[in-house]
């Protein structure tokens, strides 16, 4: 078996009943791309901004539109995650959605589960949802749909966070008390923000938020 990125062969040969239940990032990557992701160690108390532990500007300009970021990330979203997202959402390397599985093993359980959706067109174009695939085996609720939109990796920060809310509620009865909404990449929390939102708006009693890289 060989690395999913770099494709010089693993020194470890995991076997096949490992992989289902499992499985890590060893599993997937040899050692040198492992290394190549970096967790975030400090980082805004809100938004896991990486950086110095104060409240980031970010955070400020939301609270001053009367919101409050509970975000949760792992990952710095650096040049080699970059590459990975690339390879994974842009050219369609369905693999890739193992590698960091049992990273989001360690969600809390005491929350219900809620993938960001991908719009129709998006779907159609890419044949999954990259979050919900992120995912694995973990019990979630799509509870979201999205209209079809502009990308939002073609759009400025500027234009990301002029964006109306494209989503909208499945249903709007037997809605969970407690959300965590969960994504592949936070960038401006435009997303994030418009998702929560209408779970507020909905009556859910909490919405957490929480993303693979920031």
């Amino acid at each position: 078996m060989s690395c999913y990125l770099c494709h010089n062969p693993l020194a470890f040969r995991p076997l096949f009943s490992q992989l289902l239940v499992s499985a890590d990032r060893s599993d997937f990557l040899c050692h040198d791309c492992q290394e190549t992701f970096v967790k975030i160690n400090k980082h805004c108390p809100r938004c896991y901004k990486p950086g110095p532990s104060d409240l980031c500007q970010d955070c400020k300009n939301w609270e001053s539109q009367g919101v409050i970021i509970e975000h949760t990330a792992l990952y710095h979203y650096n040049s080699a995650m970059r590459s990975f997202f690339s390879q994974y959402k842009f050219m369609g390397d369905y693999r890739l959605g193992q590698v960091f599985q049992s990273d989001f093993r360690q969600l809390p359980k005491d929350r219900v589960l809620v993938p960001i959706p991908v719009s129709s067109a998006r779907m159609q174009e890419r044949g999954f949802n990259q979050v919900s695939h992120l995912l694995g085996k973990l019990p979630f609720q799509e509870l979201l749909t999205k209209t079809d939109s502009i990308k939002q990796s073609s759009l400025s920060r500027t234009e990301r966070l002029k964006t109306s809310n494209p989503f909208q509620l499945v249903r709007t009865d037997r809605l969970p008390d407690k959300i965590l909404l969960v994504d592949d990449i936070y960038t401006t929390g435009a997303t994030l923000v418009h998702a929560s939102q209408i779970f507020k708006a909905a009556g859910v009693k909490s919405v957490q938020t929480f993303s693979l890289c920031r």
